[in-house]
């Protein structure tokens, strides 16, 4: 899925989740790409119909409501779109005593995966949030004689899934043991460890066997070479190994450093790009190359089209206001946390300025970028170098074309 839309759908789900009926009163209809138009619409009306029962004199009224909308709405198909649709219909709870009737046709990203008709004081969107869900999957396993670690990368996240210590004596035998029986105990010890942590790490990632792209083997020499020549990883987990990278580390820390050992193996995934990206814009900001940072600068160069990538935290919650006055009729525009309502004054005439317009920060900056064409760059948190730019930077990030001499 393209980054933008990605991002697009991701907050459009966000603010979906927020709405809240009255009473189950929200209805949410999944239609999927092969279903007929004409089935759905008389299910409808049978719901219509069957709606008259319903006690509650307000939660009548509003599902009717809902229905009618929506069958309103299927009149303009012949057939569902290539990936099928959501329809949401209801009233929701504003608050104060307000409320909205609103109706909303989704196009997801992916084919819807079955019929449902749905209604409940929310919008049922699990099957929605489950087309965010990277799918694709590696394995990591980071070990030495005496730990390793399990864990997956699935999409731009390291994840821990299982941690075992081994009980292998060191290499200097006890008093009274002769060299031989205290090396033959030691290498039985090392097996049922290799053991150990094959059973874990199969059971770990099996259960991502559909999705599991390939495993990696971390850990110093010859531990990674025996334990993965010696075969104790299940046989679907075994075929999967693509490659033994030497790591430090066999704690929690050990995945991240087979992920960047890996960096080769791994450089279409999403992380390792964002991993280059970011790397290239913290070294211009250290020598104060053609970098730049923060909302109001890179406002500035994108205007001036000095911007060659735009670099944009994926968490980053604000939204760009514009005011008119009702007076002159000047305009300004200010940068707001999301769903914040500020008291803005016209210089002017000193009066309270009008609410005209209002856009989520990162999509407005986005299309500014592309007008310009300037690449774009969604940042995710879920790395070191991606938190950076989300807590250091305030989110936003710029690799110039050309410096504006004086800033």
């Amino acid at each position: 899925m393209d980054s933008k839309l990605k991002y697009e759908f991701k907050r459009k789900l966000e603010e979906l989740e927020k709405y809240k009926g009255r009473g189950t009163e929200l209805i949410t209809l999944y239609i999927p790409p092969d279903k007929n138009i004409a089935d759905i619409s008389s299910q409808l009306r049978n719901e219509l119909s069957q709606a008259q029962n319903i006690k509650s004199k307000q939660t009548r009224t509003h599902v009717i409501a809902g229905l009618e909308a929506i069958l309103q709405r299927l009149k303009y198909y012949k057939k569902p779109p290539k990936n099928g649709m959501v329809i949401i219909s209801g009233v929701i709870d504003l608050g104060g005593g307000k409320e909205k009737h609103i109706t909303d046709i989704i196009e997801p990203p992916e084919p819807v995966p079955l019929y449902k008709y749905h209604c409940d004081s929310t919008f049922y969107l699990e099957p929605l949030k489950e087309m965010l869900v990277e799918k694709k999957v590696y394995g990591l396993i980071v070990l030495d004689r005496r730990e390793a670690t399990v864990g997956i990368l699935k999409g731009k996240r390291i994840e821990t899934l299982a941690y075992t210590t081994s009980n292998v004596p060191g290499k200097h035998r006890q008093g009274g043991q002769s060299s031989v029986r205290f090396e033959r105990l030691r290498e039985i010890a090392i097996h049922e460890f290799y053991k150990r942590v094959g059973e874990k790490a199969s059971e770990a990632l099996l259960q991502y066997k559909s999705n599991l792209l390939g495993v990696l083997i971390g850990g110093p020499s010859p531990t990674k070479e025996e334990f993965y020549e010696g075969g104790y990883l299940h046989h679907e987990i075994q075929k999967k190994v693509i490659g033994l990278f030497d790591v430090s580390y066999t704690d929690e820390s050990g995945l991240h450093e087979l992920v960047e050992k890996a960096s080769d193996a791994l450089h279409e995934l999403d992380i390792m790009r964002e991993k280059r990206i970011m790397n290239r814009f913290l070294k211009e900001v250290v020598k104060d190359g053609s970098a730049a940072y923060g909302e109001e600068e890179v406002r500035k160069y994108l205007n001036m089209g000095a911007v060659d990538t735009l670099l944009l935290s994926e968490d980053l919650r604000y939204e760009r206001v514009k005011f008119k006055c009702p007076v002159c009729g000047n305009v300004k525009e200010v940068t707001v946390k999301e769903n914040s309502i500020p008291e803005v004054i016209c210089e002017k005439d000193e009066v309270k300025m009008e609410e005209v317009e209002r856009k989520d920060v990162i999509l407005e900056l986005a299309e500014i970028a592309e007008n310009a064409g300037t690449k774009v760059e969604f940042i995710s948190s879920d790395s070191e170098e991606g938190a950076m730019l989300k807590n250091a930077f305030g989110g936003i990030g710029a690799l110039l074309r050309f410096r504006a001499e004086g800033w």
